[in-house]
């Protein structure tokens, strides 16, 4: 049986088992979620979305399988690929894109008359690309001039094209990427730096906004973050509220919420709140730990990795994961304000959920390829950090 699923599901079998147990959850909060959506507009077909959901599901773990199998070197060289298809499909969605609520954060793929969400893909993208920056400049990872500005200026690119239609992702995005580049030995200051940039970027968006009279969603992130300041709920997060409020310690049990009939987004938004409310505090806990244990195997991932992008690449696209399900779950308990992020993996979804498997893959991936490191290395060498991230992988100095 051990070595069926090894032979199948490759990697670290404790993230497969979040991974299936997530999808699991997945199933039974959408379909108990959609049911008031089903009613409205598809005839009462409790079906229909469950269907729908359960089909991007498998197209998701499809793309992971395959994702898996593909050995990380190879992403490194396709990250700048990724990074410059990224730019024109996020200048595509601002000005051709699909508007909803004065934002634009859609396309929609010709023929198919499926929208595609293009901060999904550049979320990822922009990762990757920053792990093989990184990667590529340890030797002079202190120097402004020759490390810290080829990492500042893609993540800057991304962000400022997000940042229009979509706050919260951009504010994830750069935040990850922070991190990722404390990860990386970027001298402190230096992001400190890019701290006070990125703050002045913003204020300067939300003036030249102001001055042209364009306040439509800097409208909505002033209400939301004064309502949030001021203590006044809004519809959802009242509703949000009863929802964990009812659920007490172990719910009302699968598909017994009353709030899914109340609460806008109760499929994707605030799904945390219906999994609460059906499953209990202990239920929330449960999935809050699925979380954690995923960044806690990534980071064994990194301690075991003999080369520095593989380790960037695996902690990088898990700390957009980890940051993402944190901000869902915050809203949904109120701790922060209403930010329209889904819960990675549980929130109904259609490209969200396969970039998000596509990541998931990717950092498979990662773990399979020191996995089978793992026979060569000595029982008694232990791993230097310091030595670890100071190396350049000998497939990227191949391509320089």
């Amino acid at each position: 049986m051990t070595e069926t699923f090894r032979k199948y599901f490759k990697g670290d079998a404790v993230i497969w088992a979040v991974i299936i147990s997530l999808c699991i959850l997945s199933i039974l909060a959408v379909y108990s979620a959609t049911g008031t959506l089903a009613y409205k507009a598809q005839n009462g077909n409790t079906a229909f979305y469950i269907l729908r959901h359960i089909s991007f599901l498998f197209i998701g773990l499809v793309i992971m399988f395959v994702t898996q199998n593909i050995p990380y070197r190879y992403y490194s060289r396709l990250s700048a690929v990724f990074f410059l298809v990224s730019i024109p499909l996020l200048l595509a969605t601002l000005v051709f894109g699909r508007h909803l609520n004065d934002a634009s954060r859609w396309l929609t793929i010709p023929g198919l008359g499926i929208p595609f969400q293009t901060s999904d893909f550049a979320k990822l993208a922009l990762m990757m690309y920053v792990a093989r920056t990184l990667s590529l400049k340890q030797d002079n990872i202190k120097n402004f001039k020759e490390a810290f500005i080829p990492l500042i200026i893609p993540v800057a690119i991304i962000c400022l094209l997000i940042l229009p239609a979509n706050f919260s992702t951009a504010a994830i995005l750069f935040t990850a990427s922070i991190v990722l580049m404390f990860v990386g030995r970027v001298s402190v200051k230096h992001i400190f730096a890019l701290f006070a940039v990125g703050f002045l970027l913003v204020a300067l968006f939300i003036g030249v906004a102001l001055l042209l009279h364009k306040q439509g969603r800097i409208e909505t992130w002033k209400n939301r973050i004064e309502n949030f300041a001021s203590g006044e709920d809004s519809f959802q997060v009242e509703q949000g509220k009863i929802a964990i409020a009812t659920g007490g310690i172990i719910g009302k049990g699968p598909g017994n919420s009353t709030q899914r009939n109340f609460l806008p987004h109760p499929y994707s938004d605030f799904i945390y709140a219906i999994v609460i409310e059906e499953y209990g505090l202990v239920g929330g806990v449960v999935v809050l730990f699925f979380y954690l244990w995923l960044l806690f195997r990534a980071g064994i991932i990194v301690r075991k990795s003999e080369r520095t992008f593989p380790a960037f690449l695996a902690i990088g696209l898990t700390l957009i994961l980890m940051f993402q399900a944190m901000v869902n779950m915050a809203v949904a308990v109120n701790l922060f304000p209403v930010t329209g992020q889904t819960l990675p993996l549980v929130s109904m979804g259609g490209t969200s959920m396969l970039f998000t498997c596509f990541s998931l893959g990717i950092i498979l991936s990662v773990s399979n390829g020191t996995q089978a490191l793992e026979p060569l290395i000595p029982e008694d060498k232990t791993t230097n950090t310091d030595e670890q991230t100071s190396d350049i992988d000998e497939d990227e100095e191949q391509e320089n």
